[in-house]
């Protein structure tokens, strides 16, 4: 059959029509799927990525305070790091290349939880987002640390630095303490070692005197330090002192003379006299432990019967005291025919008056005091005795020794 034009127009034009908008929703629908579907595929591959580096956890995954939370990104560059805790928001700093993010290692808290939040884009501008939640550790015993000289001290060149720890420490955690301490002296890394001198105490010296109108600082980096026992360090601190002068003097046992030193120079030379036999004053170095503008002076401290002929009790003027068995210098007006001639003391160095007045004067605690030529050596615990070990003996021993402290007597 032949249809007319006008029907077959007729017929055609909606099927077209109808075709043609049926393609174009299909179309249309098409497009806005490929759309949303890209976009989708191009979130998730971006290739941005965000991470930790720098975590220090213990054994349970817990984090340890005192080390700093480094978030990093590959492929991409941060643009916000949040890092929220107990305390507010922590402090860091970003990298300037954006690259990582780093927070100050002081920011975080024992027994705390901290949220992180960051952002990143890739290169071609698409964003990736990371979060995650930290714990730290929660102990319940700690370790303090306490520094002397004190912060802010002046002391002579013979002072050690001395750490004393609250709680006793095994030789498993020892070299891990060690590695937690620096010290610098006038800025710099000091030459020095550290000897343990018990559990609890540890002493550095250099392998001379320490070098006189300096200023040393002792850096005690033990927060988040697992140190034993579940115990941890409490907190981290930096102690600066100073040393004044360098004030070395040298006594000559048997030809009864003082010849006092100020960075180097001779500035005076002093008739002293010191222990007569059986009461031998004792050779090697020796560090100034106090001084006092007057003491009483008891012989009995010693171990002297009162009904003994060298029995004494009697008040000095500026004594300061050498060792913890009781020598000092001092005062002495009553030996001063002997001074310089012979030695007629119970140990003690003694000059005269005007003498001692000038050497307290001059000195601080810390100063040396180097003693020759006596049979009877001075020990390493009888005072600060740290000197009396060679360098490389000190060395041999760095790490491992255990000594203890004498109580004090008059003297002796």
């Amino acid at each position: 059959m032949v249809m007319s034009g006008r029907l077959r127009l007729a017929r055609l034009v909606p099927w077209s029509i109808a075709g043609i908008a049926g393609a174009l929703v299909l179309s249309g629908c098409g497009l806005g799927q490929l759309q949303l579907t890209a976009a989708a595929d191009t979130a998730a591959r971006s290739l941005a990525h965000i991470g930790l580096t720098s975590l220090l956890t213990d054994s349970s995954g817990k984090v340890l305070p005192g080390t700093p939370v480094v978030v990093t990104v590959s492929d991409g560059r941060l643009t916000r790091v949040a890092i929220s805790g107990p305390d507010g928001a922590v402090v860091g700093t970003m990298a300037t290349d954006a690259a990582s993010w780093t927070s100050d290692t002081t920011s975080l808290s024992y027994g705390s939880t901290y949220k992180i939040s960051a952002t990143a884009v890739d290169r071609t501008g698409l964003a990736t987002n990371f979060t995650k939640t930290l714990a730290t550790v929660n102990p319940s015993n700690f370790v303090r640390a306490t520094v002397v000289p004190f912060d802010g001290a002046i002391v002579g060149v013979g002072y050690p630095a001395t750490i004393t720890l609250s709680r006793s420490i095994d030789a498993a955690n020892k070299a891990k303490i060690l590695k937690h301490i620096k010290v610098t002296i006038n800025g710099v890394t000091g030459n020095g070692a550290w000897r343990w001198k018990s559990n609890q105490v540890i002493e550095y010296r250099t392998p001379t005197y320490f070098p006189g109108n300096s200023t040393i600082s002792v850096g005690i980096n033990l927060r988040g330090v697992e140190v034993g026992g579940g115990a941890y360090g409490l907190t981290d601190s930096t102690t600066t002192y100073h040393t004044g002068d360098s004030m070395i003097s040298y006594i000559n046992i048997k030809t009864h003379q003082m010849t006092v030193t100020k960075n180097g120079k001779t500035i005076r030379v002093i008739p002293v006299t010191m222990g007569k036999p059986g009461f031998d004053t004792r050779s090697g170095v020796k560090v100034i432990l106090t001084k006092e503008a007057k003491r009483f002076m008891d012989a009995a401290t010693g171990g002297t019967e009162k009904n003994s002929p060298n029995y004494y009790a009697l008040w000095v003027l500026d004594a300061m005291r050498l060792t913890w068995s009781g020598e000092f210098l001092h005062g002495a007006p009553w030996s001063v025919a002997a001074q310089g001639v012979a030695n007629v003391s119970h140990g003690c160095t003694g000059m005269s008056a005007a003498d001692a007045a000038w050497l307290f004067s001059q000195s601080r605690i810390g100063d040396v005091v180097v003693y020759t030529g006596s049979a009877r050596p001075m020990t390493l615990d009888n005072g600060i005795g740290v000197w009396n070990l060679t360098w490389a003996q000190w060395q041999s021993t760095s790490g491992v020794g255990t000594l203890g402290y004498n109580t004090g007597t008059d003297g002796g």
